[in-house]
């Protein structure tokens, strides 16, 4: 219990990922991949209960020789390339409530965030705390070049600007922009319980997450760039 909240950590790891198979526990310099995550979530001192939710033995195994016990393992309906997270999450919530555990606060945690720290969840924590009257807080991190530069190719092949005019300001006279930094997430049980959707894009909360320490591993070589920031830090 942190601040008299009871929180609940979810960390999606289902098996079957295809660009870079057993992701999820994958080496990664010396460890498990998904033993980084819950290796700072246990450091935070912040969740009543850390949940794995997979559908694969093989995650489980590294799971408890991580030190932490899966509850249970997620239905395999739950388990395709095409199912979002919240019904995932809506799930998981159930299970515990069918064993009288209810939580204030429900963390979603991705198992590839090797670069995730302690100091960060516990400052994430409190930023929502403090702003309770909304709905989420996503970890995020500043585009490096604005947005605004962005080109697409049209029928003919040629570059065409996605908004015209804009190279005529300066990038310091562009509002910041931010994307999913793909670590963390926040949401009030009752948020989550109550939604009709995947999610909302509304009143979320950023929680900023600096260059150099988010990246979305698809594949191989946003693998060994990962690896080099962890290396570097």
């Amino acid at each position: 219990m942190f601040q008299g909240k009871k929180i609940l950590a979810i960390i999606p790891a289902r098996g079957g990922s295809k660009r870079i198979p057993d992701k999820n526990i994958k080496n990664f310099c010396g460890n498990p991949m998904i033993s980084y995550p819950i290796k700072a979530l246990i450091e935070s001192k912040l969740f009543e209960k850390i949940h794995v939710s997979t559908n694969e033995r093989k995650v489980v195994e590294v799971v408890n020789k991580i030190g932490l016990k899966v509850d249970f393992y997620r239905p395999e309906s739950l388990s395709d390339d095409y199912t979002p997270i919240m019904p995932v999450v809506k799930y998981v919530i159930g299970e515990y409530r069918k064993k009288n555990e209810n939580f204030d606060e429900i963390w979603v945690v991705l198992p590839c965030s090797p670069l995730i720290n302690s100091k960060d969840l516990i400052k994430a924590s409190i930023k929502f705390k403090q702003t309770n009257s909304l709905n989420s807080l996503m970890a995020v991190s500043e585009y490096p070049v604005p947005i605004e530069w962005a080109f697409k190719t049209n029928t003919n092949g040629v570059l065409e600007p996605l908004n015209g005019g804009f190279f005529s300001k300066r990038s310091q006279d562009l509002e910041k922009k931010y994307y999913d930094a793909g670590m963390f997430y926040i949401y009030s049980e009752e948020y989550v319980l109550n939604t009709r959707y995947n999610g909302s894009d509304q009143n979320i909360i950023p929680y900023l997450i600096p260059k150099g320490k988010s990246i979305d591993i698809d594949d191989i070589e946003d693998w060994r760039y990962a690896e080099k920031l962890f290396k570097s830090k």
